[in-house]
């Protein structure tokens, strides 16, 4: 009887003296959540668009990428040891000018002459949906966390010509004649988004952090349209929204790593 009962009084001290042990291990990861600012740069692959423009009279676009704007936030899953979830997104543009001569038609026997047309191309990405990541767990005091977005983007380009200042009568006459001189387009594809990233994460005061992070953006199933939503077929691979970008931000939240 009194082997048992010492049994007994030992299973229970060594379960006692377990149970601070485990709640201690999950206090110790990491906890709370936030959603703040973070712009960013990306850079598109630009060479497909820039092959695309050529004889339209603008520069290329440069492959040094452009700012982005977005917003991210997050919240750790209690049920998941060092797993978060959030959402992500962003947009941004970068635009090239350039001029173009051409050739006027006479009409009436008057004859031909060249006009200098103003054009320009703008260059567009956004996106956004539903982050998953999970934050290393021997690092302490700052967040690293890897993980991937999923969700949907657009691809937009936007075309214009035109002889600069115009009159009010004037605008609405082209547009009734449809004049050849003076044009504007605009083509979008929208995909969906796959992105492997990684975020470090350095809170301030546990109300503040302050994020750096990257990744690269991989699309999928493009749809092209033009203009007001029509089906546009057979654009090239090569004018797509992979890209690589880098960001940073600041977040309020409640924070411990």
């Amino acid at each position: 009887m009194n082997k048992i009962f010492a049994t007994i009084i030992l299973f229970f001290l060594i379960n006692t003296s377990a149970l601070p042990q485990e709640e201690s291990s999950f206090y110790d990861a990491p906890f709370g959540g936030g959603i703040g600012y973070t712009p960013g740069w990306i850079f598109p692959h630009v060479y497909g668009v820039n092959n695309q423009l050529k004889g339209f009279g603008v520069p290329d676009f440069q492959k040094t990428g452009f700012f982005t704007s977005g917003i991210s936030g997050f919240i750790y899953l209690g049920i998941l040891k060092n797993f978060r979830i959030g959402g992500s997104g962003f947009s941004g543009s970068v635009s090239s000018s350039g001029n173009l001569n051409e050739i006027l038609t006479g009409v009436d026997g008057a004859s031909d002459k060249i006009i200098r047309m103003n054009t320009e191309a703008v260059f567009s990405l956004s996106g956004g949906g539903v982050t998953i990541e999970y934050t290393l767990p021997f690092v302490r005091n700052f967040g690293i966390s890897v993980g991937a977005l999923i969700g949907r983007g657009s691809l937009g380009i936007e075309l214009y010509k035109n002889a600069g200042v115009m009159n009010w009568q004037n605008y609405w006459s082209n547009a009734d004649n449809h004049s050849p001189s003076n044009f504007s387009g605009t083509l979008k594809d929208d995909y969906w988004i796959f992105t492997p990233m990684l975020n470090v994460d350095i809170p301030a005061f546990h109300l503040l952090c302050f994020r750096i992070g990257g990744g690269y953006q991989i699309t999928f199933g493009d749809k092209w349209t033009y203009d007001n939503d029509q089906d546009l077929t057979g654009a090239p691979s090569s004018v797509n929204g992979n890209s690589f970008y880098v960001q940073a931000g600041v977040l309020i939240g409640i924070f411990s790593f």
